[in-house]
């Protein structure tokens, strides 16, 4: 199942890249189902889990605005619409599955975006999402309560003398 997640997560991906690239081009010939499907279909045979790609790529597309607003405080010196596409996208995914996968543990996610990040972002993008990803998730984790450290107090006698460990039989050459 997980390997089918990583591939259902890399076909989402690339819908979700292709309809960007084309709305910010001006094509308006296109729906985003139509990219979906033709995306799913050419992996048909090896995904399973199908109604998951589709539930990132329209909880994605739905959420991005809201997501964009999440992400740029974690990354100020880089504005959204400057960060590159590939890395915008494979941090939305993560950002997405972060807010809305409970059934996928937080360092799953993070990991899974990473190695998004590495197969089709740049040389540096798999940092970039993991030190991103990684803030936001430990904004939402609240602080451990720091404990007093106990104080070292002398040990106590033991009640009855314990024997010393047998000594070893010289071995035999």
């Amino acid at each position: 199942m997980a390997s089918n997640r990583h591939l259902g997560r890399i076909i989402a991906l690339q819908t979700l890249y292709e309809a960007e690239f084309r709305r910010e081009s001006g094509d308006t010939s296109f729906e985003d189902q139509e990219i979906l499907e033709r995306n799913i279909g050419r992996y048909r045979e090896m995904v399973d889990d199908i109604s998951f790609i589709e539930k990132l790529v329209s909880g994605v597309t739905k959420q991005a605005e809201s997501l964009d607003k999440q992400l740029q405080p974690v990354a100020p010196e880089w504005p959204i619409d400057q960060i590159a596409r590939m890395d915008r996208l494979v941090l939305r995914i993560g950002l997405y599955e972060l807010n809305n996968e409970a059934d996928v543990p937080p360092k799953v996610v993070i990991n899974e975006a990473v190695e998004l990040a590495k197969a089709f972002g740049g040389e540096n993008s798999s940092k970039f999402i993991n030190g991103v990803l990684g803030t936001l998730l430990r904004q939402r984790q609240p602080e451990p309560t720091k404990t007093p450290a106990k104080t070292k107090t002398a040990p106590k006698k033991p009640l009855s003398k314990a024997k010393s460990p047998a000594k070893p039989k010289p071995k035999k050459s």
